[in-house]
């Protein structure tokens, strides 16, 4: 009873706030709620304390008692949803597939079927000695992901 009490005010403050989603949602034995958002322009302060204050002013601490920490999902957190996607384009993405490959390179675009990487690679000439740059281009389909990481560089 308590869960579907949490649960539906975290929806209801996702409907008000449509430009934060839930990553993921957790309660304990011992009611510590814990709740993982991300938004399509990022997550600030202000949206997990609204959150937080969506669900914690809404429940009798006399009737229930909990902890409740809400987070958004850090830099280096692997990406889950599509939805997260989006807000990457133009950065550098590490994509390990269902299959063992691994790509590396600039998310070009993501769309509703999956992501288009495209990077720069060093090959033996066709003809004669020697290597040259040549840009490579993966597409890459959601169900075929298995880890998808933000590079972050400095």
């Amino acid at each position: 009873m308590f869960r579907k009490k949490v649960e539906d005010l975290l929806q209801n403050a996702l409907e008000e706030r449509q430009d934060l989603f839930l990553i993921d949602f957790s309660l304990s034995e011992n009611n510590a709620v814990k709740v993982v958002i991300d938004g399509d322009n990022g997550v600030l302060l202000e949206d997990c304390m609204f959150i937080s204050r969506a669900i914690e002013h809404n429940l009798d601490r006399d009737e229930h008692d909990f902890s409740l920490e809400v987070l958004s999902s850090g830099a280096t957190t692997p990406l889950i949803l599509p939805r997260q996607y989006t807000k990457h384009v133009g950065r550098s993405l590490e994509v390990k597939t269902t299959d063992g490959q691994s790509f590396e390179g600039e998310l070009i675009e993501a769309n509703d079927e999956g992501v288009i990487l495209r990077w720069k690679a060093r090959e033996p000439k066709p003809v004669g000695k020697g290597k040259v740059t040549v840009t490579k281009e993966a597409n890459v389909a959601f169900n075929d992901i298995k880890e998808a990481k933000v590079k972050i560089k400095f």
